[in-house]
């Protein structure tokens, strides 16, 4: 079982070089920063946790300088967005960064993707909430094509480019772990994904889903649970689940705090 932490890196909390190097030492595995641009003041759409919007969401520093940062003072740690809001970044700009993050973490990168839920921010990204997700299917399988040809090229209905030349490409094909729970997130995983990020939620539901996923896949398909709460209880039911990764959730706040809880959940995975 592979543990690791899901987190928002904010100007607020712990640095991503000492969060890096701090995991690292402790025995975690991988690193999952989440991601906003910004959060339009003017909001209608719900916060899908209920009750106000935590500020973290509208302090996220870039999450690819963040796991830069990681990269260059660890040596095993896996750097992975959780998750990246495709529909709102562009697929030959990102497929550049997450293949020089690749390259320069020696193979670390993950890509962990999701459609997004905030409708303003998206139509501040020029995103027609209607489409992001066959417009998120579409940039997947571009980067794709980038990663992995000489002369990349796709033509789709919302992403179109001729034969390019764009490096670095990758040490290898970064994983692609779709994220979300709905009716068509399945479909998605088993289309163009790698593996399957869902949130930890119902946990006794999540056994469910990853049986329901690889009955239909037919196959072994990786599940990282993203955003899992510390406790030995929760722990339990998703090793027992089947699931390949848990990233327990790291709350944001300064250095000494964070290397505190740290050290507790360190703990938590050593039992």
């Amino acid at each position: 079982m592979r543990f690791g932490v899901s987190t928002f890196v904010t100007d607020e909390g712990i640095g991503p070089a000492e969060l890096g190097r701090a995991l690292e030492e402790r025995g975690f595995a991988s690193l999952y920063v989440a991601e906003h641009t910004h959060i339009p003041v003017s909001r209608e759409t719900p916060y899908p946790g209920g009750g106000d919007l935590p500020r973290v969401y509208y302090r996220t520093l870039d999450p690819i300088v963040v796991l830069t940062v990681a990269a260059v003072v660890t040596e095993r740690l896996t750097l992975g967005t959780g998750i990246a809001l495709i529909p709102q970044r562009d697929p030959i700009v990102f497929a550049k960064e997450i293949a020089s993050l690749d390259l320069i973490s020696g193979g670390r990168a993950a890509v962990g993707i999701g459609g997004g839920w905030n409708r303003e921010e998206m139509l501040d990204h020029g995103t027609d909430p209607k489409t992001r997700m066959d417009l998120m299917r579409e940039r997947v399988l571009a980067m794709r094509e980038i990663w992995t040809k000489d002369e990349a090229e796709f033509h789709g209905e919302h992403v179109d480019f001729d034969p390019m030349f764009s490096w670095p490409k990758p040490v290898r094909t970064p994983p692609i772990l779709v994220g979300g729970w709905g009716p068509k997130t399945f479909d998605r995983v088993l289309e163009y994904g790698d593996g399957w990020l869902p949130i930890a939620g119902e946990v006794d539901r999540l056994a469910e889903g990853v049986r329901e996923l690889r009955e239909r896949a037919g196959r072994h398909v990786p599940v990282t649970v993203y955003a899992t709460p510390a406790k030995r209880e929760v722990v339990d039911k998703l090793i027992a689940a089947g699931v390949d990764e848990i990233l327990l959730f790291l709350p944001t706040k300064p250095a000494d705090e964070t290397l505190r809880r740290l050290d507790t959940m360190a703990d938590l995975i050593a039992d």
